[in-house]
């Protein structure tokens, strides 16, 4: 195992390739990333409405929500959550803000096409017409409780969401085995759902999954809307997002590591 001193390390360098890479070959991995995040939002919604009530849901669907992560840690996809993290080779001159940006913005864009791609796929394939339609207004309500969030405790959850995500991420560079990076990442993982944080990339999948699955099985959705979608979640809880993991995670372990 990798001692925090080497992670930091490594990342650093990880951090920086990120940065180099065409606009193609990033935005292609964005993409990818944004499917995997929402295949692991999708299966943790299928577990979750078998369970007998909502905190037997939240744990079960907790177990299954880290399948997204390991695949985009694990197969390799850009994250834009995990891309936070950019930031320490950013602060060690390793990398340039300008180059952290273009990061972001092209994974963000890329992981908003993929999931809402898998939304797509979900809702036509009648994937939630499980249970007699119970998954379906499940998706609905989760769509719904999400839009209506108000801007403190998007940002703050956010804030708490990333915290744990990049700690995923950067707890799986302590280990150079498959099953070491799978253990490391699924716990912070499952902290952050069980909490009921939020994270942008996922709910780029969960709100419009709402949005489709109200049209295709005819749901009441009051509330839901394009404006709450992008303006009322993504906004803060995108800021969220940068803080947590850019700040409260990347900018530390600069700072306790790599600082001269």
């Amino acid at each position: 195992m990798k001692s925090p001193a080497a992670i930091a390390t490594t990342y650093e360098t990880v951090g920086t390739a990120k940065t180099g890479m065409s606009f193609g070959k990033t935005f292609l991995l964005g993409i990818m990333a944004g499917a995997f995040i929402a295949l692991g939002g999708l299966g943790s919604q299928i577990a979750s409405v078998c369970a007998p009530n909502p905190s037997v849901g939240r744990l079960v669907s907790s177990v299954v929500f880290p399948i997204g992560l390991f695949m985009v840690l694990v197969g390799g996809a850009e994250l834009f959550t995990g891309n936070c993290l950019i930031i320490v080779p950013v602060m060690s001159k390793k990398a340039t803000v300008t180059g952290m940006l273009r990061n972001w913005v092209i994974v963000y864009l890329g992981n908003m096409v993929g999931a809402f791609f898998i939304a797509l796929l979900a809702n036509y394939s009648h994937t939630y017409a499980f249970a007699d339609g119970a998954l379906a207004e499940a998706v609905v309500s989760t769509a719904v409780a999400k839009s209506g969030i108000s801007f403190t405790d998007g940002l703050l959850k956010g804030i708490l969401c990333n915290i744990l995500v990049c700690m995923a991420v950067w707890c799986s560079f302590a280990a150079d085995e498959l099953a070491g990076k799978v253990l490391s990442l699924w716990f912070p993982v499952m902290l952050f759902i069980i909490g009921g944080f939020e994270h942008c990339v996922a709910n780029m999948y969960f709100i419009p999954a709402g949005m489709i699955a109200s049209y295709v099985y005819g749901i009441s959705a009051d509330g839901l809307s394009l404006f709450g979608y992008f303006v009322t979640n993504l906004i803060p809880v995108t800021i969220g997002n940068i803080i947590g993991g850019g700040l409260c995670v990347g900018v530390m372990y600069y700072l306790i590591y790599l600082k001269k």
